[in-house]
């Protein structure tokens, strides 16, 4: 009789999205690697502190820690996120196996009255948590009240749907990722409202010393979304981002050249001006996407990031 194979366990969070996404990469692994997959449904700190921003609790960090605790004591084997959400360095004895293709990077804006962000009226209440999106919100709309909204995607909808805001602000991918691409009223461009680090892409986490199951995720790797968001990534661990620190940084590919957009808003101040940049380069391998990314950071450093920074 040949050998059981052994039963892959994805720790993921419980939110109807989150679930979306393990499923999304259990199919995969079963389709292509032909492994046998199951999930570990997990409720995160982040779930569970609803009623203050992430960036006073500890972060968007608060989203993954409880799944890596999942992966050292060996109750799962790896760990699918929203690449967003996964703090710029990891633990010791943790890595990212693998970047899948990257959905829809652009924010969208929800209403169930107003077309666009134009059509707002003067003093309209918009929900967003985000620290990025409220910067390049008072940016572009300066008469703004924009107030925090927590919860997952079903929860903001709902309070949208309540009337607790004239319109919210909510990353496009996960709305496509369950359907709801008919709730979305219009995009940003990502000139006009850059993205985070990250903003689209699935992460897929496990213990480093797994050697053989990082291999066979590793052939899963989107090599130009790889290469895009270790960019992005690097601009934020350059400048030591957090979720305290509304920064954006995108990058995009044209032809061989990656372009990479960032900009710093001031997190205690957010109607002072934006500080943006623009770099590109011919990338080919993760150390010239860092040095892209460093690049970049240093670019925000010369137009005065430091009097921007949170005090260390």
């Amino acid at each position: 009789m040949p050998a059981m194979k052994e039963t892959i366990v994805i720790a993921t969070r419980e939110s109807r999205l989150a679930l979306w996404q393990a499923e999304h990469v259990k199919a995969l692994l079963e389709h292509s690697l032909h492994l046998n997959v199951e999930l570990l449904g997990m409720t995160t700190r982040g779930d569970q502190i609803l009623d203050r921003t992430l960036s006073k609790v500890g972060g968007k960090g608060l989203f993954v820690k409880e799944l890596e605790t999942a992966l050292e004591e060996g109750r799962a084997h790896l760990a699918v996120h929203s690449l967003k959400d996964v703090p710029m360095e990891l633990p010791e004895g943790f890595a990212l196996a693998s970047i899948l293709e990257r959905e829809d990077p652009r924010d969208a804006l929800v209403s169930n009255r107003y077309a666009s962000l134009t059509e707002l009226p003067q003093g309209a209440l918009v929900g967003t948590s985000s620290l990025r999106r409220v910067a390049q919100l008072k940016a572009l709309r300066p008469d703004l009240r924009i107030e925090p909204l927590r919860g997952n995607l079903d929860t903001r909808l709902r309070k949208l749907d309540e009337g607790g805001y004239d319109a919210i602000v909510l990353a496009a991918a996960g709305l496509k990722r369950l359907g709801l691409a008919d709730r979305i009223r219009s995009h940003f461009s990502v000139e006009e409202m850059i993205p985070c680090a990250g903003q689209g892409a699935l992460g897929i986490e496990l213990r480093a010393d797994a050697a053989e199951l990082n291999a066979q995720l590793a052939t899963l790797i989107d090599r130009p979304t790889w290469l895009a968001t270790q960019t992005e990534r690097a601009v934020s661990r350059s400048l030591g981002g957090s979720c305290s620190m509304p920064l954006a940084a995108h990058a995009r590919w044209q032809g061989e050249q990656l372009q990479v957009a960032v900009a710093l808003g001031h997190a205690e101040s957010p109607e002072r001006p934006l500080l943006k940049a623009h770099l590109q380069a011919a990338v080919r391998s993760d150390a010239e996407a860092v040095a892209l990314g460093e690049q970049a950071a240093q670019a925000l450093r010369d137009l005065g990031a430091a009097d921007y920074l949170p005090a260390a």
